[in-house]
């Protein structure tokens, strides 16, 4: 296998372009996020008419970290924030498998990207959500998995 060296590698995702000003220079960007935690609900799976299936869970994530004085010697107070993410499953194959094993409390790691997004309420009040579209779920504990019938 043949590689590039990195600036190569990162040329493709930033290009200057300063000989020509108000050219348009298609930039590559990326959008990826990686999340490792706990499955917070058993995940549902929804279809809007026209539209294709989405299984949909939310999953934890925690920071930890110490505060006080001497952080170094093991002493002060340990504070955690956990923070939810709403994770989307489009993909086929994902989507049943993801639906069919998940369930609350199993630890897994998410890959995919961020997607903002608006929507209407049942109070009609436009509210905004903020979703993890998911490339790739990999299972990591098996006291998480559905039980198989």
């Amino acid at each position: 296998m043949l590689r590039r060296p990195a600036w190569q590698v990162l040329r493709q995702f930033v290009r200057h372009d300063s000989d020509a000003i108000g050219t348009l220079v298609l930039e590559r960007s990326m959008n990826r996020v990686q999340l490792l935690g706990r499955v917070g609900q058993d995940p549902i799976m929804r279809q809007v008419e026209g539209k294709n299936p989405v299984t949909i869970f939310s999953l934890a994530t925690n920071e930890m970290w110490r505060t006080g004085e001497s952080e170094v010697n093991q002493g002060g107070d340990i504070s955690q924030k956990t923070t939810w993410h709403r994770i989307s499953v489009f993909r086929p194959g994902l989507r049943d498998v993801t639906y069919q094993y998940v369930k609350k409390g199993a630890r897994i790691f998410v890959e995919g990207k961020i997607d903002y997004g608006e929507y209407t309420d049942k109070n009609n009040v436009r509210r905004q959500a903020t979703t993890i579209i998911a490339d790739n779920v990999i299972f990591l504990s098996d006291s998480g998995l559905k039980e198989k019938v």
